[in-house]
């Protein structure tokens, strides 16, 4: 984990923004498609307000790995958690949300990231290193693009430091950057899965 002063000025080391992240300030990080804010799940409140953001558009629970989501999904049945887990596993790290049901104590998260509909959570696994070692160290963030509510996805970390200046932005250093495309969101529902948006994952019928 690098300790030392980020070659980007204004911008922060994965140690500091891990620290800031850990006390509940609102980050933003390179990720495989755009760059994220993120902030602790419970403080999903400060994300919205920064954003302008519309409660009736849920954030996205990013985490370091499958295993992340048991505590707060609810498969009925081992036939369809295995359908989840398949999907998981051909697309995850990448560019894919799943929306997936939650139960009892899903629902107490839902209702901080997703508080107009909190019996599902959007949860993804992102293809990109520096963002795996920031959330192995945080644990799951509650994140969104990087912008203000409406306008076009920030992708310069400098130009994300300047439109929020209470966050903390982690420094890419060397890191490929994203496509730039969002990632694409499927839902599973009763009759399998359904694409709400189209991103840069193409899921087969």
């Amino acid at each position: 984990m690098p300790l030392e002063t980020p070659p980007n000025p204004g911008l922060a080391t994965l140690t500091a923004t891990i620290a800031a992240a850990q006390t509940g300030q609102v980050i933003s990080f390179p990720t495989d498609t755009v760059p994220a804010l993120g902030v602790q799940p419970e403080q999903s409140a400060q994300v919205f307000a920064l954003k302008g953001r519309s409660l009736a558009k849920p954030l996205i629970l990013m985490v370091s790995r499958l295993g992340d989501i048991l505590p707060w999904v609810d498969a009925p049945d081992r036939p369809t958690w295995d359908q989840w887990q398949q999907m998981a596993d051909r697309h995850w790290p990448g560019a894919l949300t799943l929306v997936l049901p939650v139960g009892a104590k899903g629902q107490a998260l839902a209702q901080c990231l997703n508080p107009q509909t909190p019996t599902t959570l959007g949860f993804r696994v992102p293809n990109h290193a520096l963002a795996l070692d920031l959330l192995q160290a945080t644990g799951p963030l509650a994140t969104t693009s990087a912008n203000r509510s409406g306008e076009p996805a920030l992708e310069d970390p400098r130009a994300i430091a300047q439109a929020f200046p209470t966050v903390t932005v982690l420094d890419p250093g060397p890191s490929p950057p994203g496509s730039g495309l969002p990632s694409t969101v499927a839902q599973w529902t009763p009759s399998g899965w359904q694409v709400l948006r189209q991103g840069s994952v193409t899921l087969s019928p």
